[in-house]
């Protein structure tokens, strides 16, 4: 039993190292649209799809129409079936600008075959004109040259998509606990310059937040009409847009997009429970992921502290501290919470691991459900 005890804490901490390894040097590469001065000649269609967002979307509408360094704009609101007065509160605050257009939607599900986030942001792009298309969500806040910076940034790159990740705003202890995973998590796990070249489905990571995208390249690929029933279509966007040739990346946007994803223990379960079995494909891919989550990050801890022998202990020490260096590099860099968050990383492995587990439960079951709407 010792022996596999050390055997397990030593793989979980050498898994955690090098992944930790991973990550610093991602963070030296990723790429992040600054919030800097300059212009960008083309017309950019912003796109915002809202349903039910009237409590939060007020500060969203203000940092777009605050938009600086776009000489040629417009900008698309599609209030997708509101109950809550979302509609009116749209047009109190953008009021007669005339580079704005708010589109009515119909209370009713989607057309068969299609999700809602998906339906609602193919709607918006029908009535796009611009050469490239900015897709953001109704909870996210804008710096004032962020989509101007983040357009020079995929261009000078030679990117189709960029989907800088925002800074991640968490308050409530759960949020603390799961929200500083939406961007370690790809920044430990993927390798960020190739899965600008890789056409592999697996080489993607995008958000919705936040998406940034030529407008060739969304049609030619099939936009929205190629991902109308994935519940990740932001991840099925860019994966669309590679299989057609096209690049794209994820991005570090932390420094020009904020967002507060979600709003305590109840919106964190049924967000990613609706949402991260499609993350992974086939089921074996996803249970493994919760494995290495729980090996790499989870087992070593507790392998410091309960360990038959020292040298056990010592291995599942140095996994612990390489965990939370990881954490605390992404947090550091991102400006999300540092001391004391990242010494609960274990605890924010088993709840996202946890998360993977009850959400392919709950897709087998066909009970997964969001904002009013079945999910198939």
């Amino acid at each position: 039993m010792k022996r596999l005890a050390r055997a397990l804490a030593s793989s979980g901490a050498i898994a955690a190292s090098l992944l930790t390894a991973h990550t610093a040097l991602n963070l030296r590469l990723v790429r992040r649209p600054r919030d800097e001065a300059g212009d960008c000649a083309e017309r950019v269609s912003i796109l915002l799809p809202a349903r039910n967002e009237a409590g939060r979307i007020t500060p969203t509408l203000r940092s777009i129409l605050a938009q600086e360094g776009i000489h040629d704009l417009e900008i698309i609101i599609l209030d997708d079936g509101s109950s809550d007065g979302t509609g009116d509160c749209i047009r109190q605050v953008v009021g007669t600008d005339p580079r704005v257009k708010v589109i009515d939607g119909p209370d009713d599900d989607p057309p068969e075959g299609w999700l809602g986030k998906a339906w609602a942001c193919h709607r918006l792009a029908q009535e796009a004109s611009g050469s490239v298309l900015v897709f953001v969500d109704a909870d996210v806040q804008l710096s004032p040259r962020a989509v101007a910076s983040t357009i020079r940034l995929m261009r000078g790159a030679g990117l189709d998509l960029l989907s800088p990740y925002p800074h991640q705003v968490a308050v409530t202890p759960a949020e603390r606990l799961t929200q500083p995973l939406v961007t370690w998590s790809w920044m430990a796990a993927l390798p960020v310059r190739v899965t600008e070249t890789s056409h592999y489905p697996s080489m993607a990571a995008a958000v919705g937040q936040f998406l940034v995208v030529d407008a060739r390249a969304y049609r030619i690929s099939g936009g929205h009409s190629a991902v109308a029933g994935m519940i990740l279509e932001d991840v099925g966007l860019l994966r669309a847009l590679k299989r057609h040739g096209f690049r794209g990346a994820p991005a570090d946007g932390s420094a020009v997009a904020s967002c507060r994803m979600y709003s305590g223990a109840d919106e964190i379960f049924f967000g990613y429970t609706k949402s991260v079995w499609s993350a992974f494909g086939p089921s074996a891919v996803a249970y493994g992921m919760a494995t290495i989550l729980v090996a790499s990050y989870v087992a070593p801890p507790l392998f410091a502290l309960f360990g038959p022998d020292r040298g056990t202990r010592a291995w599942g020490t140095a996994g612990y501290a390489a965990g939370v260096l990881g954490r605390w590099l992404v947090a550091r860099r991102t400006g999300e919470r540092t001391w004391p968050d990242v010494l609960a990383h274990p605890v924010s492995a088993a709840a996202f691991a946890g998360l993977i587990v009850e959400s392919m439960r709950r897709h087998r079951a066909g009970t997964l459900t969001w904002r009013g709407r079945a999910i198939p």
